[in-house]
């Protein structure tokens, strides 16, 4: 799939600020700080396209980015926010929730999961959530590049094996690496299947 335009449409508060209409949309979320606004600039090939920051927690918002004029990429708040109150931790988990149970457009989840930690409970906890409530989603190991080649093959294999023994499934994987572009056209690839269903 080539990207011929990618466009900022709306930071939305609520589940009923977001946009109108039937186009089909792709949500990123993942913990704080994992690499997600990076990712989205490399998929898109726009560099400025979501804002990246050093800070962790800074989306706050459900963000949507129109790609080519028929489709959004949703850019979600990432969960385990540790700096900030109480009370906006709440909201934003609700928020998150909302969208996911309620938001009939989303056709996968892609869930952004930083390669250079074993697996994080809170990760899986997301992921056992996901999977109760059947919304189909993609894990994308972030930073790869930081990982040798020959320690891939083990991580990838540890990782599916605590999946299957905590949750009873084992998604599928694709990794990533924002500084190297790795894995941007299977993510595309795997949007383009949904659209085309």
């Amino acid at each position: 799939m080539k990207i011929s335009s990618a466009s900022f449409v709306s930071s939305s508060p609520a589940l009923r600020n977001c946009p109108t209409g039937n186009l089909p949309e792709f949500a990123f979320i993942g913990r704080s700080n994992v690499g997600k606004s990076s990712l989205i600039n490399m998929i898109t090939g726009r560099n400025k396209l979501a804002k990246v920051s050093s800070v962790p927690g800074k989306t706050r918002l459900i963000n949507h980015f129109l790609i080519n004029e028929s489709w959004y990429i949703v850019d979600l708040p990432g969960y385990g926010f540790s700096k900030i109150p109480k009370a906006e931790r709440d909201r934003l988990e609700k928020m998150i929730e909302s969208y996911f149970l309620n938001r009939e457009q989303l056709r996968l989840t892609f869930l952004l999961v930083d390669s250079r930690h074993e697996p994080q409970k809170i990760d899986l906890e997301f992921m056992s959530w996901m999977k109760r409530k059947k919304i189909p989603f993609v894990v994308l190991f972030t930073k790869s590049d930081k990982l040798s080649r020959a320690r891939i093959p083990v991580y990838l294999s540890n990782y599916r094996h605590i999946l299957l023994s905590s949750i009873n499934s084992s998604p599928e994987f694709i990794l990533t690496s924002s500084e190297k572009k790795t894995g941007r056209e299977e993510i595309l690839e795997r949007i383009a299947s949904e659209l085309n269903d």
